[in-house]
């Protein structure tokens, strides 16, 4: 954490919750690619979404995962979709999770979202398949 921050458990477990999800490459880059500028954004994403939201235990991992891709392809986050997929390895959900999660897109947010949140979610598991990081 910054200086201006001190470390603290909630921090600490948003940490180890998003190096569990993500995998330790991700975060080591964007650990090593933030700034003063935002490292305090890193900070509150990594307190707030990871050690806050991400590691309640009323959900699991798996169904966090199936949420958060739905709701980032409703959004058309298209980045973070992709993120998110490449998570799915590590977090349980299946390609079938996904498929009807983004099946519920179509529904209520509409069938363009789901249709570029699938061409997005294709690529990745092709890249995924091929053993490429994405």
């Amino acid at each position: 954490m910054s200086e201006l921050h001190p470390s603290s458990e909630r921090f600490e477990q948003g940490m180890a919750t998003r190096r569990a999800v993500l995998g330790d490459a991700h975060v080591d880059r964007a650990e090593a690619n933030s700034t003063p500028f935002d490292k305090p954004f890193q900070d509150l994403i990594t307190e707030a979404a990871w050690g806050h939201v991400w590691s309640r235990p009323t959900l699991t991992r798996r169904e966090r995962s199936i949420v958060t891709i739905a709701l980032l392809a409703a959004l058309g986050q298209d980045d973070e979709v992709a993120m998110h997929v490449r998570a799915t390895a590590n977090t349980g959900a299946s390609r079938d999770d996904i498929c009807e999660a983004l099946l519920h897109v179509a529904i209520y947010a509409g069938v363009p979202a789901a249709n570029h949140a699938i061409k997005i979610a294709k690529h990745v598991f092709e890249q995924m398949d091929a053993g490429k990081a994405a």
